[in-house]
């Protein structure tokens, strides 16, 4: 083998370096006992318990934590003035130090395992980072420290029956989302429904359009400015009607105050155990429970003035019904939530263990309905394709509409052959040459060949 630079050609030379090593080999045994006890107490994703037991099964070697780079955080050590922390050595106490220059109380985060639990949230990728050497990094000081309680890891997210590149501009990043004018709040909803907990998931623009169009804005989003609405109505001029009155006779309203914290546990339970898509599931399920509360009672105009009592129960149960959803749903789309509890003029709800739909009471007056999502034309996928598809794309649409060109000239050029072989004569006229601007010469390629054949010396300009 003979290894060199892809830039310049140029060949690697050996030379003679120094640098510290984490002897992880030493302190295998402490790892694997403390490991075995976290998995067991924290309940560790299982790609995180399989990466980090495979490290421990095949042996641990020491590390080297420093490297002869230029950029980076200086050793502080006499005799390496020339060198760097390795980033996953610095990133991981980074943890710690980062804390320390927030508050100068950081102790009470770190040092204090009784009190503390330390959740962390990663790739699959970084796992052996934060299973194996910041463990080991905390373990060989032989002090005390808050270490990893749980670890949510998560597999791939693909994109479009592909892989992500940010190099090649393939796929949708952070800051280019912001081009899309699309609420980071949908964002967040699409990709945490989406959420590669057990296996690969994929990312498709079809699928972001219909998640935001039927599930954020027919069902989460129609049922808060449906109920809302009504409350702003003439019917209650914005102000909770009294709703103790109603005897609710038929236990229609207590049965589903009852569904809803059914459904309200198996959120809760989701949540304590950090399954994030399965909880966002959870708490779209109980966004429907609104919506059909509203379906079953045919809350409108008529019921308002032919059952005024029944009416005003149920549009208050929907009222707190939807101060219950700003809460659940605050973990995953933050603005919605802030924007719910703005137009019910109410604050962030504590989630309880029992729901008693009593947290807005008669007499409250709230603001305004306002819209919470709005409409994704079906269009944009194929404009958010194009725009995200990276170069390979690009150069692929430029062929396909040459090629597209090139057909329609060579069909002219056939045509005005036709047209000549009809006239009789084997002269060519200059009218019949140029007829349409084709060029009839028989000994050329035809047009399909020679504009393909462009478009491979084309270089696309990119953005």
């Amino acid at each position: 083998m003979k290894p060199r630079c892809k830039l310049d050609g140029a060949s690697p030379i050996e030379k003679e370096t120094r640098h510290v090593f984490l002897l992880l080999d030493k302190l295998q045994k402490n790892i694997e006992e403390w490991s075995q006890e976290s998995i067991s107490k924290g309940a560790w994703s299982s790609n995180g318990i399989q990466i980090t037991q495979s490290w421990l099964k095949e042996g641990l070697k020491p590390r080297g934590i420093t490297r002869d780079l230029s950029w980076g955080v200086p050793v502080p050590l006499e005799g390496y003035d020339n060198k760097v922390l390795y980033v996953w050595f610095d990133a991981c106490i980074g943890y710690v130090s980062i804390t320390a220059n927030y508050t100068s109380e950081w102790e009470k985060w770190w040092r204090n395992p009784e009190n503390v639990s330390l959740y962390q949230f990663m790739g699959k990728d970084n796992v052996p980072f934060h299973t194996v050497v910041f463990p080991g990094s905390q373990l060989g000081t032989g002090d005390k420290w808050t270490m990893l309680h749980h670890l949510s890891t998560t597999e791939y997210l693909n994109y479009e029956k592909g892989k992500f590149s940010k190099s090649r501009g393939i796929g949708v990043f952070g800051t280019s989302a912001k081009l899309t004018g699309i609420p980071a709040d949908v964002w967040r909803y699409y990709l945490l429904s989406r959420r590669p907990e057990s296996g690969d998931t994929e990312f498709e623009w079809d699928g972001f359009i219909a998640a935001n169009n039927n599930e954020l804005l027919k069902n989460f989003g129609n049922f808060v400015n449906r109920i809302i609405k009504f409350i702003n109505s003439p019917n209650y001029e914005s102000v909770v009607p009294d709703y103790t009155k109603y005897e609710d006779s038929d236990k229609q309203l207590a049965d589903h105050v009852k569904e809803v914290n059914d459904v309200l546990k198996r959120y809760l339970d989701e949540m304590d155990a950090v399954k994030l898509r399965q909880g966002l599931a959870t708490a779209m399920h109980i966004s429907s429970l609104g919506n059909l509360l509203l379906q079953n009672n045919k809350l409108d105009n008529a019921l308002a003035k032919e059952q005024p009592e029944r009416c005003a129960a149920v549009a208050s149960l929907g009222l707190n019904h939807v101060h219950l959803l700003a809460s659940i749903i605050a973990p995953y789309m933050p603005a919605t939530s802030r924007s719910i509890l703005s137009q019910l003029n109410a604050e962030l709800l504590i989630i309880p263990d029992d729901w008693q739909a009593k947290s807005i009471q008669p007499g409250h007056k709230i603001g305004k309905a306002e819209y919470l999502f709005s409409t994704i034309k079906p269009e944009k996928e194929k404009e958010w394709r194009d725009m995200f598809g990276g170069e390979e794309a690009k150069r692929a649409k430029a062929e396909k509409e040459a090629k597209a060109l090139a057909k329609k000239a060579e069909k002219a050029r056939k045509q005005a052959s036709k047209k000549q072989g009809a006239s009789g004569g084997g002269k060519e006229s200059v009218e019949a040459v140029e007829k349409d601007g084709v060029q009839s010469n028989p000994q050329a390629g035809t047009a399909v060949e020679e504009v393909t054949e462009g478009t491979k010396q084309v270089t696309l300009q990119t953005s």
